[in-house]
């Protein structure tokens, strides 16, 4: 049970009003915005304004809605479905909601809840699906908020498909048995070929696919999603893959990936952590190849949930090939890749007209062999340099970078967990970045940018590398005396 604190005063309701009258009484922008909201349903408005404002009027004809021009009277309420009282005077507000309670029509008096007998919300409108959020009165600003965000996570075409989905409900009544059976069916039909082509305008091919679920000669077809986490925090997470994570079946995630974005798929979605991290993997890739076939073929819709971006030392080359392979379907939905969200942590310019004009991606490993790559020799011509899982090939990119050419002094900025709630932002030059092998203090994701742009970034926020050389050094003479 709720407790009373969590109980709402109101009832979440919708008003059929369908060809019947509802009047707005106001000349301005209250009655403006009552009339534009009235617009997503097919009511038959009836605006009283004895003198609107210019554009109220120039909106009222050209839409075509009735004007009944004249001071109010208790009559003028009769017959209405609904009455919204907005004309900007508090005391002719509350006469015209009196004389619709007198007659038992629901009224609403802007700003004056005590007047009001339901509330308007902020709505999202995919008709025939509509999406209301109410504050109760306390937040109208909060719930607009809120409508742009669920604005932007819904399918524009969603309410097509829910149009759709109204043909084919009495055959799916009818051929599809009650209970798991057609709660799958609608499952599929609103996440999986049916709304694909619907998404994609194309009508015949939705039908098609909705026909063969329907019948049920058509086997429902896997699909994997190789999708980008993002560098770790959520807010950074794309609409379309909040979109895919709430149409798996099942979600296949790395260990850097947390757990709240995990949280984010579907509630009865399988959940399977394949835990890779650096030296420990709890599935080697070719397990991890076969799962999301596997999956696939059982006809489930899969996310393969990546920090940061697939195709960014993502390893997603492997997995497309094995899907690609076994016939099975797969889609790249692009995240946030970690170098970006370091560069935002610094504000700092990856690129900088006049001194970087070429960025380069590396895990640092390329350094461990004898010939030195080509871009070691492209960051001594100026461009910037940002080196994924840092800290243990610090000292080696340090040290091959120095003798390929470039300048002890080069700034570099150095992050632990980008974007994060928890992040950590470190700057220094080139010659110290050896220290942070040291480091057992950081414990999260490194990111290192190396190049003359990172000197433009913001050090405000970030704390000298040779500070901590200089703290253990001190402790290290500490323990000396002592001893």
């Amino acid at each position: 049970m709720f407790n009373k604190s969590e109980r709402l005063s109101v009832f979440p309701a919708f008003f059929r009003v369908s060809g019947k009258r509802v009047s707005v009484f106001g000349n301005g922008d209250e009655a403006f915005a009552k009339v534009r909201l009235l617009l997503n349903t097919d009511a038959k408005i009836v605006a009283y304004a004895s003198d609107p404002e210019a554009d109220y009027a120039v909106f009222l004809s050209g839409q075509g809605i009735e004007i009944v021009a004249a001071e109010f009277s208790p009559e003028q309420v009769e017959n209405a479905a609904l009455v919204f009282a907005a004309t900007g005077d508090a005391a002719l507000d509350r006469d015209i909601v009196l004389a619709a309670r007198a007659r038992k029509i629901p009224a609403n008096a802007v700003d004056q809840p005590e007047f009001c007998d339901f509330y308007t919300p902020a709505l999202v409108n995919r008709a025939p699906v509509a999406v209301a959020i109410g504050t109760e009165g306390a937040g109208p600003v909060l719930a607009q908020m809120i409508r742009a965000r669920i604005d932007q996570m819904l399918s524009p075409s969603l309410g097509r498909l829910a149009g759709l989905a109204a043909e084919y409900r009495d055959a799916a009544e009818r051929l599809v048995p009650r209970g798991v059976s057609r709660r799958i069916f609608w499952r599929r039909f609103f996440s999986g070929d049916v709304a694909g082509a619907v998404d994609a305008n194309d009508l015949a091919g939705a039908r098609r696919s909705a026909n063969a679920l329907l019948s049920g000669s058509g086997r429902a077809e896997g699909h994997v999603w190789l999708v980008g986490a993002g560098p770790g925090a959520e807010d950074l997470l794309t609409l379309r893959a909040q979109r895919v994570l709430m149409e798996a079946d099942a979600i296949v995630y790395d260990a850097l990936v947390p757990q709240a974005i995990v949280d984010m798929g579907r509630r009865d979605a399988e959940r399977l952590s394949v835990g890779k991290r650096k030296n420990c993997h709890s599935k080697s890739q070719d397990e991890i190849n076969r799962l999301l076939v596997e999956l696939g073929r059982q006809g489930k819709r899969v996310v393969r949930l990546k920090s940061g971006d697939p195709l960014v030392y993502g390893r997603a080359g492997e997995e497309m090939a094995a899907l690609r392979e076994a016939g099975v379907t797969y889609e790249i939905v692009p995240g946030i890749t970690s170098a970006f969200a370091a560069a935002a942590d610094f504000d700092l310019p990856l690129t900088l007209r006049g001194v970087a004009s070429s960025l380069i991606f590396t895990t640092g490993h390329d350094l461990a062999g004898d010939v030195l790559p080509d871009w070691a020799s492209l960051a001594v011509s100026g461009a910037t340099i940002a080196v994924y899982m840092g800290r243990t090939v610090a000292a080696s990119v340090a040290e091959r970078l120095m003798g390929a050419g470039l300048a002890p002094e080069t700034t570099v900025a150095v992050v632990e967990n980008a974007s994060r709630a928890d992040r950590r932002l470190f700057h220094g030059v080139l010659r110290e970045l050896p220290d942070l092998e040291a480091r057992e203090d950081l414990s999260g994701p490194v990111m290192v940018i190396i190049g003359e742009a990172v000197a433009g970034a913001n050090f405000e926020k970030s704390e000298p590398l040779s500070a901590f050389k200089a703290e253990h050094a001190k402790a290290r003479e500490e323990v000396g005396m002592r001893g």
